[in-house]
């Protein structure tokens, strides 16, 4: 009996594979070619060339908490869903996992014209996504750190290489190489604050892990699928940059300070609990009160999903 309903799960599983695309890729028009959250897209959409991106109310809450939390060079740290093998297999929540972490994914905050977006990069280049429709893609914990106040003077120079690789485009990072032709996101984050001279972190080994022993299934086949679906296939000895918790990792950083600490505010609409409603630290470390919750004043319906609403629009 347990072996017909493994067969029938994966049977099941295979006929009928979770979405591999994460919730900012699904709002991607179909047809599109490129990169929807790149330089000529965003050009187009500031330009009225392109339709703007009509935020729900969901997206609105955030948008708001964005506003009031987040400044210029700030790192935004969250879980992300990313998946590989047709959407079989949680990328992000394994190397999370092994890595002993809290969050998968980084990126860098800068305050434009529409309010705080967000650089990181995406299967299709390096991406400029309004902070409230990057939140989308979070399915577990957000984090904020800040640089000390006796580091700020670094951030006009982490802002200008973000917006420089943007321009750029370089491609995602599949490989997870040390060189500069491609990125993955933690490695954007850790790159642009070396290029202000600020060292946050240092990449570790696959298989130095914390938790990686836990995962031996999936680290033996991670390193033979990449054997058939990479150029350089990926080794136990490859080197990392990670997102890292309080020892390790650009979280343990020291010249950050902690403006929101590992919080499950998951930004999936049809998961979210609302935003954040946190303790956060002042810009000299000490705390302040609470964040208000917009979402507990203005009520959700019974099945937890907000509706679509003109609001802002978020590019």
């Amino acid at each position: 009996m347990i072996m017909s309903g493994i067969l029938g799960w994966t049977v099941a599983l295979i006929l009928h594979p979770p979405e591999e695309r994460e919730m900012s890729e699904r709002m991607v028009p179909a047809g599109w070619k490129g990169n929807f959250w790149g330089p000529e897209a965003t050009k187009a959409r500031h330009e009225g060339r392109m339709s703007p991106i009509v935020a729900t109310q969901h997206m609105a809450r955030w948008d708001r908490w964005g506003r009031q939390v987040l400044r210029e060079g700030d790192i935004l740290f969250r879980l992300g869903d990313a998946r590989v093998g047709r959407g079989i297999f949680p990328m992000s929540r394994f190397l999370a996992n092994a890595s002993d972490s809290k969050f998968s994914h980084t990126g860098i905050v800068t305050i434009e014209q529409e309010g705080p977006v967000v650089y990181d990069t995406t299967r299709t280049g390096v991406a400029r996504q309004p902070f409230c429709v990057w939140i989308l893609d979070n399915v577990g914990s957000i984090g904020v750190k800040r640089l000390k106040p006796e580091y700020r003077k670094s951030i006009p120079k982490v802002v200008a290489y973000v917006r420089r690789v943007f321009e750029q485009q370089l491609p995602f990072d599949y490989e997870l190489l040390p060189d500069d032709d491609a990125l993955y996101c933690v490695e954007m984050t850790e790159k642009a604050f070396r290029s202000a001279g600020l060292e946050l972190s240092k990449p570790i080994r696959l298989g130095d892990m914390d938790r990686a022993s836990e995962f031996p299934v999936c680290m033996f086949g991670l390193q033979f699928a990449s054997r058939y679906a990479l150029k350089q296939p990926l080794t136990f000895d490859s080197l990392v940059f990670f997102p890292g918790n309080e020892r390790n990792g650009i979280w343990a950083a020291k010249q950050l300070m902690t403006i929101v600490p590992p919080t499950w505010a998951p930004g999936h609409p049809d998961l979210s609990v609302g935003v954040p409603s946190t303790k956060i630290a002042r810009d000299d470390g000490s705390p302040r009160p609470k964040a208000t919750n917009p979402s507990a004043r203005e009520g959700r319906s019974s099945t937890g999903r907000p509706g679509a609403t003109a609001a802002t629009p978020a590019t």
